[in-house]
């Protein structure tokens, strides 16, 4: 799932050579999982088909402030426009086009949208290199810069006169990957890699049979969706669910026993800023395993000598650098609060999330979960029972505090 997953996204195109490149960006938008709604100026109109972009995007071009003059109803409403979109996106951008867009002229509806947009507005200038190298050129993209848009800076190329050189509109895809990694700087945990555990494990017995438990994996799922819509690049170990992840910012690693946890783990652990145990990982394993299944014998009892598993939180603590933040789960039943502030200290973890067995609505296999944060400072924040996305968030608000610490 792209960051641009939803989102509304307003294309203007201007009268310029390059539009017939916005056909690739209203496709690749679409493939982004946006929602399009395109408008042109009416010169724009010679250098590509409205009927290409409506079939592209799904939806009518709008170019005129009135689809039928004699009929006020069909007014296309540029303050309703603008407020629809998430993003402003105006390529290309001609000289004309970023010249009435810096003294305010709304001449036409893709100027009177820019006029009255609050959301963010990119502009790719697309024009031959001696327009672009011109002064007054040069003092438009600083002024609209300055007023806070966001400016795709044209890049070198061969150009439409037959010359070559500055001026050319940056490719879809470049100005895709533009627009999605200034998003991403803007969210809370940017640059931040994150390691996430999530789901059961698996110990087998024989061939078909294993020792495991009832998590469902949906408050770490929940986690690493959040923490990648906060702009984090997330490393999600997971143990066996029936969960599905699709994320560009989520790599999953699908393993099934303690062990497989441990290994994969310990290796991402060294290279990430934060890490989030919340997986319930078994706490023992049979001594030894079946290569086949296990026959009913004459007996009714089955005696299995069980080890202990790594504890990968314990480990991890035991490596942790200065700068990482390790935050471990704790599902306790009596002495919740002292106890989790035990295993803070004893596996020296900047904090731990609290479930408790007595509430309601929470721990494995809900959709709702209730937790209380614990800090290493032994403050306890204790929050109401919400779902598993709202206390995703805030567990990484709390964990942000820490880390800005």
């Amino acid at each position: 799932m792209s960051i641009l997953n939803g989102k509304n996204i307003l294309l203007g195109i201007t009268g310029g050579i390059a539009a017939y490149k916005s056909a690739f960006l209203v496709r690749l938008f679409i493939k982004n999982g946006a929602n399009v709604q395109v408008l042109m100026t009416p010169r724009s109109k010679a250098f590509v088909t409205p009927l290409t972009l409506s079939t592209l995007s799904k939806n009518p071009v709008l170019s005129d402030f009135f689809n039928n003059e004699n009929q006020n109803e069909l007014w296309n409403n540029h303050v309703e426009l603008a407020l629809w979109a998430d993003y402003f996106v105006i390529a290309p951008a001609t000289s004309n086009t970023l010249s009435k867009m810096t003294n305010a002229r709304a001449d036409n509806l893709l100027l009177a949208t820019f006029l009255s947009a609050k959301c963010p507005v990119y502009f790719a200038p697309a024009m031959d290199l001696d327009m672009h190298k011109n002064k007054a050129n040069k003092q438009n993209i600083n002024k609209l810069v300055d007023y806070g848009n966001i400016h795709i800076p044209a890049e070198s190329g061969f150009l439409a006169s037959g010359l070559e050189g500055e001026g050319r509109m940056q490719e879809p895809q470049q100005i895709i990957n533009f627009i999605k990694n200034d998003i991403l700087k803007k969210k809370k945990l940017y640059g931040k890699k994150i390691l996430i555990t999530a789901g059961p494990t698996y110990e087998p017995i024989d061939a078909v049979r294993f020792i495991g438990n009832f998590s469902s994996g949906k408050m770490g799922f929940a986690l690493a969706n959040s923490a990648a819509d906060y702009g984090a690049e997330v490393y999600l170990v997971t143990g066996p669910t029936s969960l599905s992840i699709q994320n560009e910012n989520i790599k999953i690693y699908n393993v099934t026993t303690a062990d497989e946890m441990f290994r994969i783990s310990s290796e991402i652990f060294m290279d990430v800023d934060i890490a989030i145990l919340s997986a319930a990982v078994s706490d023992y394993k049979p001594k030894n395993i079946k290569k086949h299944k296990i026959k009913k014998e004459i007996s009714d009892n089955l005696s299995i000598d069980l080890v202990s598993n790594v504890d990968i939180l314990s480990h991890l603590g035991k490596t942790k650098k200065n700068k990482q933040l390790l935050i471990g789960f704790a599902l306790e039943y009596e002495n919740q609060i002292a106890n989790a502030i035990k295993k803070i200290n004893k596996k020296n973890l900047d904090a731990i999330v609290l479930n408790s067995l007595k509430d309601k609505g929470a721990g494995f296999n809900h959709d709702t979960n209730k937790i209380t944060f614990i800090n290493k400072k032994e403050e306890v924040i204790k929050f109401k029972l919400k779902t598993k996305k709202e206390v995703s968030i805030d567990i990484l608000n709390e964990i942000i505090k820490l880390n800005n610490e």
